[in-house]
């Protein structure tokens, strides 16, 4: 399955993640927002600073301000690491990445903090130089700056490796989760069945396994195959292979898997294989796929991509070519004449 969104907002549960982010303002002593790619939050501020409060409130300065996130959460990407930095107001931040398949999509932005150390803070990139310095001299704003809380910069280093690998953990999991409701929630065959329900059989950390057993039921729900969806073979070594191909249509799966699947060498299951069926597995394999993939194209709108996806191809040009090999027409061209469903 491919990832058809990229906005950190349908990714994460906001509500959650507003309540996780609070916590970690609290524990660490670091003001922290998320921000999207183009530096616009998408939550609230957790536990800002009365000088960031006021620096904010001014529609002008606040486009500095993102203006500085977003330059911060690009060149965390790019080193794929946090980032710190000071802002244009000269407090320390640190910007800590969020990507997916190597797109940037957001960041979470922490800090407000000074150093306990200048000379640590003179050695760090100053990103932006704030254009307004006037509204920054009255004795009330130096009064809020001089409450900012202060760090070793080891603690921040710290920190921000501790979020660094918290996020990746957190939003690898909320993606995962993501795809699979959406492949679940999509094909109408599969929505008698609670979704609910069935994820609760599944304990944390099973979600590659549950991603799994869903490309079969979608799969499955649509193709049929001989025999109550069980390949036919006389040969009883050999059954558990045909069983297994029935049962896994969407992994990529070997000759050699199988041999040790049934107990003997890959040469004699290579032998015996094609005694059984008149072709090699691969072939055997590939022209099985094509035939349960005629069937996803009649009775499904999923793309060529998806279909590709689904039946364990190693990418789409290969389906498409191994489809032409045996049909001598391409996926979309037997799709438009043997259902309604366009490409």
């Amino acid at each position: 399955m491919k990832i058809a969104y990229l906005e950190l907002g349908k990714i994460l549960d906001l509500k959650k993640w507003q309540v996780l982010q609070d916590s970690l303002a609290q524990v660490t002593n670091l003001a922290i927002i998320t921000i999207d790619h183009k530096g616009v939050p998408i939550t609230t501020h957790s536990a800002p600073r009365a000088f960031c409060r006021y620096v904010r409130n001014d529609p002008k300065l606040e486009k500095i301000c993102q203006k500085c996130d977003s330059r911060a959460g690009l060149e965390a990407v790019r080193i794929n690491a946090p980032f710190i930095y000071l802002c244009h107001c000269n407090i320390v931040d640190l910007a800590i990445p969020i990507s997916i398949q190597g797109q940037y999509i957001g960041a979470v932005m922490a800090g407000q903090i000074r150093l306990a150390d200048h000379e640590d803070s003179s050695q760090l990139e100053r990103i932006f130089i704030s254009p307004i310095t006037t509204t920054f001299e009255s004795e009330a704003v130096k009064q809020m700056y001089e409450e900012i809380p202060i760090l070793s910069y080891n603690q921040v280093e710290t920190i921000a490796q501790m979020l660094f690998d918290l996020c990746a953990y957190i939003v690898e999991e909320a993606v995962n989760k993501n795809l699979v409701l959406d492949m679940y929630e999509r094909l109408s065959p599969l929505k008698e069945t609670s979704t609910a329900s069935y994820l609760s059989d599944y304990p944390v950390g099973s979600v590659e396994s549950l991603k799994k057993d869903l490309g079969n039921m979608v799969v499955s729900a649509y193709v049929k195959t001989a025999d109550n969806q069980t390949l036919t073979c006389k040969n009883s070594v050999l059954k558990p292979a045909f069983d297994y191909i029935a049962e896994n249509k969407v992994e990529r799966i070997t000759q050699k898997d199988m041999a040790t699947l049934c107990h003997i060498s890959v040469s004699h299951f290579s032998r015996l294989f094609v005694k059984e069926t008149g072709e090699s597995f691969s072939n055997f394999l590939s022209l099985q796929k094509v035939e349960w993939s005629k069937q996803l194209l009649e009775k499904t709108d999923l793309s060529i991509n998806q279909i590709s996806d689904e039946l364990g191809f190693s990418d789409p040009g290969y389906y498409i070519k191994v489809f032409k090999k045996h049909e001598r027409i391409t996926p979309a061209i037997y799709r438009k004449y043997h259902s309604g469903i366009s490409t």
